[in-house]
């Protein structure tokens, strides 16, 4: 069975073809800069790489793209689009409806339509690549995977807020969470190597947006996104958590519009309002030169995820494992440390030596007579949609 995963973003398309059950993807390869005369395409067939620039107007025209490289010429790994079996689309947003994958169809589409309000940045993209993808491969099964569905576990007390139960019942005002894909497949990959299908885990994705998640037996008790994908951990340009009076002072006194607060707490907050840089390659190299600023965002970046590892230790009664992973958690020796440090009363000791070490693959970073393991695992997102797409 081929299965095509799609990620279709506002102006990227990343994607992975695998031929099920082999969990090593054919290829993979990101569309970037859709809309643009100078968009690029990388394309990977095992160790070779392929760039092609071009001008790449919508969404439908960088598929077609992808397409032909899948299909023609010597390299070519499929014979036509009709080879292609199931087409599996990441949704960011499947609010109380979806809490597992689904067969897409006109109602399911309609579905991801009404959540527009709720994912403005995110649903409306991949609805586009599903409507893109339909076109381009009227033969496959589409399948939609997403991101909130890991987390429809949450217990209600988890789950509501404080707020007028009409806001709940009408509105549908609650926490949803994010990363939902990464956290279980990082969870399920913790889990099968610690021999505990049991086990008490907290993941932390740490990327531009960053999320954690406490996960017992292979659910989701809890994580720190919320309504949004603007809660919880202090992240590249979001705020993370806030007093909502903060809100209410800049509408107020301080005369900001509604879209100025927004732009503010998503693309303006974070690490790059505390440090001037959402890359934490440079708040590193600002650290090492002296910069306060930097010194002071890491500070604040660290101490948001043991405040997190406190909370979710206490929500699990114990933890098995604590697991870093995405971008900053799989790479970032200091981000790793800091987020550990003074947190040997939860039996979690980093091991600096192997921390500071890189390998491919599942790692663990913790001192060996730990009581707790400290894990770091790649996640693959496309990976577990295509797993989630088979077992469909």
């Amino acid at each position: 069975m081929n299965i095509f995963v799609v990620n279709s973003g506002s102006s990227s398309l990343k994607y992975q073809l695998f031929r099920w059950p082999d969990e090593q993807p054919l290829c993979s390869g990101l569309v970037e800069r859709i809309g643009s005369a100078q968009a690029e395409i990388t394309h990977q067939v095992g160790p070779a790489e392929q760039r092609h620039a071009l001008a790449v107007p919508s969404h439908e025209a960088g598929l077609r793209a992808v397409v032909r490289l899948l299909t023609d010429g010597p390299g070519a790994l499929l014979p036509d689009p009709a080879a292609v079996d199931v087409v599996g689309h990441r949704v960011v947003h499947g609010g109380e409806f979806f809490g597992g994958p689904a067969l897409i169809d006109a109602a399911v589409k309609a579905e991801i339509k009404e959540l527009f309000g709720l994912a403005p940045l995110h649903n409306p993209a991949n609805y586009q690549g599903i409507e893109v993808a339909e076109r381009l491969f009227p033969g496959a099964r589409q399948v939609a995977v997403f991101d909130t569905a890991f987390h429809q576990t949450l217990p209600e007390y988890a789950f509501r807020y404080a707020l007028p139960t009409a806001l709940y019942a009408e509105q549908r005002i609650r926490k949803y969470g994010f990363h939902g894909t990464s956290h279980q497949y990082v969870a399920g990959q913790a889990a099968a190597h610690l021999g505990n299908p049991d086990a008490r885990l907290i993941t932390i994705h740490l990327g531009n947006g960053c999320s954690m998640a406490a996960v017992r037996g292979g659910r989701s008790l809890d994580t720190s996104m919320g309504f949004s994908p603007l809660a919880g951990l202090v992240m590249g340009t979001r705020s993370g958590d806030l007093d909502p009076s903060v809100l209410l002072h800049l509408l107020g006194p301080l005369g900001y519009t509604m879209e100025q607060v927004s732009t503010l707490l998503n693309k303006e907050s974070g690490m790059l309002g505390l440090a001037g840089s959402n890359d934490l390659r440079d708040v590193g190299r600002a650290l090492a030169a002296g910069d306060a600023r930097a010194a002071l965002a890491l500070d604040i970046y660290a101490y948001r995820i043991r405040q997190y590892i406190g909370a979710y230790a206490a929500v699990l009664n114990g933890l098995d494992a604590l697991v870093f992973t995405a971008g900053v958690g799989e790479n970032d020796a200091l981000v790793r440390a800091r987020a550990c440090q003074n947190l040997e009363f939860f039996g979690l000791e980093l091991d600096a030596a192997r921390n500071e070490a890189r390998a491919p693959g599942l790692r663990d970073i913790s001192h060996p007579a730990a009581r707790v393991r400290i894990l770091v695992i790649p996640t693959n997102e496309e990976l577990e949609i295509a797993r989630q797409c088979a077992a469909l």
